[in-house]
């Protein structure tokens, strides 16, 4: 007869961390979380400093429907926890040559306004969109909603059709092959490969299913929270707090207990402390690392490639930019010698793409009046011992001439607050593996399968969620990780 576990530890409090707490708890399992910092959220927290707020992790939000969940699980009215709006500009974005493009979240408006920009016609876009969805549809169910690695998910009526259409998935040509194809304006061909970015990937290398992306932001929406992306935090450990999950703080865990291969509970500060269940949300590197370095370890998935890290600086920028909105990009004049040298070369170009976040455009109070509060990346590779002193200095100046030249200002007399964060302080901060922003990197077609799964066949009652396994990193499959995870508990 089998017996619902009672307990659960669950070792990190990243967003997938805090969503299989509430998960777990709802269905009746007392579920305790510990943390090694002094807050929740892992990435997804914030800091204020000389009257700017920054968020300081994922700046794009989308698919709301999944933090809803999390409520409804829960039996909570979300309206009490967490608000949000929808945004009609989805980004804008600046091309080398001058060409400025406001990607519209409807999609009709946004295939009109590109076709009076770049050489393309209505249809096309429209086309692409269709195909994008149908990707997405085919895939979801078997790729980000279900474990990949138990044999009920190959049992399905979902995965028999996408064993079908393999044909319409494009996982046999990269991304930008893909693209290439389908459109013949460069500029366009640019702006569909840099969702290869929202994975940490190549799109020179990764595959051309990955096309199913912009899915995710012209089909379900981007957002803005009220109170910024840390609001996301805020309200799930609230809502894990109100229906008593338990939390430990500055509490690292030294260890995770197997024994007779079996998890029976962790080991922090010289304690034992025995359940049912372990979760970890730490990055499945330092995991098997660190918490399981007596077990033996699946090199082969833990040398896999990281994905692209990133260097970012929190601006305080004494000057309001009416050209800019919440999200920005400035594309480089090179997109392919720039993802070489992340990928290849293990280094920052001198023309690199920026992306600049800023949530004062959304909530005034982010910054002092008359200012912005500027969140300003780009991708790097993962931290493998370069001289980042030396790339952060290069890249902080081409970055103030890139977009100097852009604006039309001397942007160096408008910075009045500085901080950075680069693939060594996320490493540290976040316990990710090299500074790796998604784990390991999907540039190769069987990247889905190579993931590490949401548990081990080796030990029993242990089990992984966050963004470094199935089914990947980003807010929306970090939440989905924490499903799946809830799900083959509760099931087994």
């Amino acid at each position: 007869m089998k017996t619902q576990p009672k307990s659960a530890l669950i070792i990190g409090s990243g967003i997938a961390g805090l969503a299989t707490s509430i998960r777990l708890q709802s269905a009746g399992i007392q579920t305790t979380v510990f943390e090694k910092n002094t807050y929740p959220g892992g990435k997804l927290t914030a800091f204020s400093e000389k009257g700017y707020r920054f968020d300081m992790g994922p700046s794009l939000f989308t698919m709301p429907h999944f933090i809803e969940e999390l409520f409804t699980v829960a039996q909570k009215d979300i309206t009490k926890y967490f608000e949000y709006h929808q945004k009609d500009t989805v980004c804008h974005y600046f091309f080398e040559d001058g060409t400025e493009f406001q990607a519209k979240a409807d999609a009709n408006e946004f295939a009109e306004n590109a076709e009076a920009i770049f050489d393309v016609k209505k249809s096309d876009i429209l086309n692409y969109f269709d195909s994008s969805k149908k990707k997405y549809d085919l895939t979801a169910s078997l790729f980000l909603e279900k474990s990949l690695h138990r044999k009920s998910t190959y049992l399905s009526k979902d995965t028999i059709k996408a064993i079908l259409s393999v044909g319409a998935l494009d996982i046999n040509t990269n991304l930008h092959q893909h693209n290439s194809k389908r459109f013949s304006d460069k500029r366009l061909v640019q702006f569909f490969d840099r969702f290869a970015t929202y994975n940490g990937s190549d799109p020179y290398q990764t595959p051309g299913i990955m096309s199913m992306i912009p899915h995710l932001e012209q089909y379900f929406g981007t957002f803005f929270p009220k109170g910024g992306m840390h609001s996301i935090t805020q309200s799930l450990y609230q809502l894990a707090q109100d229906i008593g999950v338990k939390f430990h703080f500055e509490t690292e865990v030294d260890e995770i207990i197997v024994e007779n291969g079996k998890a029976t509970g962790i080991r922090t500060k010289g304690n034992v402390i025995n359940a049912d269940i372990v979760v970890t949300n730490s990055d499945v590197v330092p995991s098997y690392r660190g918490l399981l370095r007596t077990q033996k370890a699946p090199e082969k998935i833990l040398r896999q490639p990281r994905s692209s890290s990133a260097l970012i600086f929190y601006w305080g920028i004494k000057k309001e930019f009416p050209q800019l909105d919440l999200h920005n990009i400035f594309f480089s004049k090179d997109y392919k010698a720039e993802f070489h040298t992340i990928f290849q070369k293990e280094n920052v170009i001198d023309d690199p793409t920026v992306y600049i976040n800023i949530t004062s455009k959304e909530e005034k109070a982010d910054a002092p009046e008359g200012c912005e509060n500027w969140f300003v990346m780009i991708n790097t590779p993962s931290n493998k011992g370069q001289d980042w002193e030396e790339i952060i200095e290069r890249s902080r100046q081409n970055i103030i001439r890139k977009l100097s030249d852009a604006l039309g200002v001397n942007l160096a007399d408008l910075i009045e607050f500085e901080s950075i964060l680069d693939p060594r302080s996320i490493e540290k901060k976040t316990n990710s593996y090299q500074g790796a922003l998604y784990g390991a990197a999907s540039n190769n077609k069987f990247a889905a399968f190579l993931r590490h799964p949401n548990f081990t066949n080796k030990i029993d009652n242990l089990y992984f969620c966050g963004g470094s396994v199935h089914p990947g990193g980003g807010i929306p499959l970090c939440l989905l990780s924490g499903k799946i995870v809830s799900e083959l508990i509760l099931k087994k």
